[in-house]
């Protein structure tokens, strides 16, 4: 058996590296690196994928964040909730900006931000709340938009991990308000959806190389349906300009380059399929596990689907997750931690007074949660030998 990986990225361009190559050569003999044909058939195919107005292509997850916070009318100060359990990019944007990260606990049984721990740390100082979407799977945006709708917030999705997921927001038919939005839908049987991070005011994701949808490089994407925010973020992404030479205010170079977008063209057409095969490996291993009770494997909103951006185990203890991380990597199958300490325990936010037993959940999820390979490229035999490994080792 070839080694393990968490992500096999190798396979999976050798399926399409034939479509690959020709889109990369055409790329090179236009030679419009920067804002070329493949950036602007990528905002096109982006948007009509996701069912909204506006994608502004940038050139991270992160800058998508920064991009998106700069665009809302927010002073120095401001506050902006963030779940205490996710990556760091939300909480780090809001410091630059000078912003005030408010960490808020998790709901234990999906690892999401916990709306009745957002509603409780709203002041007369809170202007935005940022979900995240972990994993793969959606936050309960029903509540979130409800809360943001009555304290008038703005909501910026994090859908960096989540991209093509969908959130079910109501079964049956007529109009649905939504914060800023009014949706119809007539869907009797399986209610109407809309994709991760197109819900809120303004959607962010992320095309790092490991994702469900990834480049080979770094790269990001901003989207709404607001004329004006949209074309507030496209200014700030182009050093705050609509015009050469001509700047509107202060910005950002942050650009998805036409070698990227190439990519992500020839992938995008993939990404439902991808996503489908994660979840059939996450099916594969849900069966293997049944047996194990010693371990708790990922929960399924029933308000979402989800996509596995990773496939998550929670151990009953600390010490029993090392162990298994150990015996593991004895038998050559690799695993990672997300994450191993919430936020508001790290060195850079100190200053906020975080300190233990703050967000017991985050602080108990980050002690025993493990991650073991999740990819599209995952074969029936490594899905087998993954797994009777971690069982043989309960057992």
């Amino acid at each position: 058996m070839k080694n393990l990986q968490m992500v096999d990225l190798r396979s999976q361009y050798k399926h399409i590296r034939r479509k690959l190559r020709k889109r990369l050569r055409k790329v090179i003999k236009e030679s419009a690196f920067i804002n070329g044909n493949e950036v602007k058939l990528f905002q096109q195919n982006l948007e009509q994928y996701l069912g909204v107005r506006h994608v502004i292509p940038c050139a991270s997850g992160t800058e998508a964040l920064q991009i998106a916070l700069m665009a809302l009318p927010l002073e120095e100060g401001d506050e902006v909730i963030i779940p205490d359990f996710t990556f760091v990019s939300a909480a780090e944007v809001a410091c630059l900006l000078g912003l005030r990260p408010v960490f808020v606990d998790i709901d234990p049984q999906t690892f999401v931000m916990d709306p009745a721990a957002v509603e409780r740390a709203v002041t007369e100082r809170t202007r935005v709340i940022v979900p995240t979407h972990l994993f793969g799977q959606c936050t309960n945006m029903a509540a979130i938009m409800e809360i943001a709708e009555k304290y008038g917030l703005y909501v910026i999705e994090d859908a960096c991990q989540s991209l093509g997921a969908d959130y079910i927001l109501r079964e049956g038919s007529g109009q649905l308000q939504m914060g800023p939005f009014t949706y119809d839908y007539r869907c009797a049987d399986k209610g109407v959806r809309k994709k991760a991070g197109t819900i809120g005011h303004i959607g962010c994701t992320s095309f790092f190389p490991s994702k469900n949808l990834g480049c080979y490089g770094d790269g990001g994407a901003i989207f709404t349906d607001d004329d004006d925010l949209a074309a507030r973020m496209r200014q700030i992404a182009n050093h705050g300009s609509e015009k050469r030479y001509s700047y509107q205010t202060t910005g950002l170079n942050s650009r998805l380059d036409s070698v990227q977008a190439a990519v992500l063209n020839v992938k995008l057409p993939y990404l439902n399929s991808y996503n489908a095969r994660r979840q059939e490996a996450a099916a594969f291993y849900d069966r293997a596990f049944i047996s194990c009770m010693q371990l708790k494997v990922p929960v399924r909103c029933p308000y979402s689907t989800h996509i596995f951006h990773q496939y998550c185990l929670l151990c009953r203890s600390e010490q029993e997750r090392k162990a298994l991380q150990f015996h593991l990597q004895k038998t050559g199958i690799p695993t990672k931690i997300y994450y191993p300490k919430p936020l508001h325990l790290q060195e850079a936010f100190r200053f906020l007074g975080g300190k233990v037993g703050d967000f017991p959940v985050s602080e108990d999820i980050s002690k025993r949660i493990i991650a073991i390979p999740m990819h599209t490229e995952l074969s029936q035999k490594q899905l087998r030998y993954i797994s009777a490994a971690i069982v043989n080792f309960f057992n």
